[in-house]
């Protein structure tokens, strides 16, 4: 993982999508089951399970997120 990823990831993770933790994305609530993965530049997602159903999904995270996240880092 480069260094700008690494960064990025870390960054998502404080802005709360980190194993573990409860967000609401898309009208569902969901409990993170992993940490951000980088799967291609700009798209991040998560493995996620939807409080309601129960069932385990791969969610992405909103791009304007990884793009305030990506700016974030860049500029510190």
């Amino acid at each position: 993982m480069s260094a700008s990823n690494a960064a990025l990831c870390t960054k998502l993770k404080q802005l709360g999508f980190s194993q573990e933790n409860r967000m609401r994305l898309y009208g569902e609530e969901f409990e993170f089951l992993s940490d951000p993965i980088i799967i291609a530049d700009g798209a991040v997602v998560v493995d996620a399970r939807e409080k309601r159903s129960h069932q385990t999904r791969r969610i992405r995270i909103p791009l304007p997120i990884v793009n305030m996240a990506n700016s974030g880092h860049k500029a510190a």
